[in-house]
C-alpha cells in the first residue's frame, strides 16, 4: 500500500498494492496492521472501525456534505467499488490551519483507491457513474442527534465539483437544507 498525504494535515489517499494476470486481480481492501503502520509512520492516531456502510448511486446523485458533532464524530475510510465517484472532506476542526479547505479526490472501481478522513471534517461525493457503489468504514456509530451538514454547493467553500456531464445534480430533502459552512464548526 502507498501512503499519499493531500494538502490537508491528516487526510491520506491510500493506493492498494494489486496484482493482476490474465486471469483478473487480487488485493487486500484492507489490513488493520498496515493501516496503523502507515499513520504511526506519519505520527497521526489509529482509529478503531466500528461500523461500515455501503452505498448505491445513480449518476449525478450528491451526498453530503455531512458529518457528526462529538461525541459521535467519526474518521471514514472510504472507496468506490463499483463505478465512478468524486469525493470530498472539508476541514471543520476548531483551531485548525486548514479549517474551512477542501480536498477532492476521485475514487473508483478501476483506480481502487481509498480515501482516510479523519473526525473533524465534513464529508460528501457526487456519483460520476450510474451504479456507483460506495463503502465507508466508520469510526463511531452513527448517531442521528449528532448528524449535521453543510450545503454541497456553498460559495464559501467554492468546491469545484466535476459537473461536466452531469445533467442534474440530485441531493435528498435533507441536504437541500443544510446550513452554510460559516455557521458550522466541530
Amino acid at each position: 500500500m502507498k501512503v499519499e498525504q493531500t494538502k490537508i494535515e491528516g487526510l491520506l489517499i491510500l493506493h492498494p498494492t494489486v496484482f493482476g494476470d490474465d486471469r483478473g486481480w487480487f488485493m487486500e481492501s484492507f489490513n488493520q496492521q498496515r493501516f496503523a503502520n502507515a499513520l504511526q509512520e506519519l505520527g497521526l492516531d489509529v482509529p478503531e472501525f466500528v461500523q461500515d456502510n455501503h452505498s448505491l448511486s445513480q449518476k449525478g446523485v450528491l451526498r453530503g456534505l455531512h458529518f457528526q458533532k462529538e461525541p459521535y464524530a467519526q474518521g471514514k475510510l472510504v472507496r468506490v467499488v463499483q463505478g465512478k465517484a468524486w469525493d470530498v472532506a472539508v476541514d471543520m476542526r476548531k483551531g485548525s490551519k486548514t479549517y474551512g479547505q477542501w480536498v477532492g479526490v476521485e475514487l473508483s472501481a478501476e483506480n481502487k483507491n481509498m480515501f482516510w478522513i479523519p473526525a473533524g471534517f465534513a464529508h460528501g461525493f457526487i456519483a460520476l457513474e450510474d451504479n456507483t457503489q460506495f463503502l465507508y468504514k466508520a469510526t463511531n456509530y452513527y448517531n442521528k442527534e449528532s448528524e449535521d451538514a453543510i450545503v454541497w454547493n456553498d460559495p464559501t467553500l467554492a468546491i469545484e465539483w466535476p459537473l461536466d456531464g452531469v445533467d442534474e445534480v440530485l441531493v435528498s430533502d435533507k441536504d437541500k437544507i443544510a446550513s452554510p459552512f460559516f455557521k458550522k464548526q466541530i
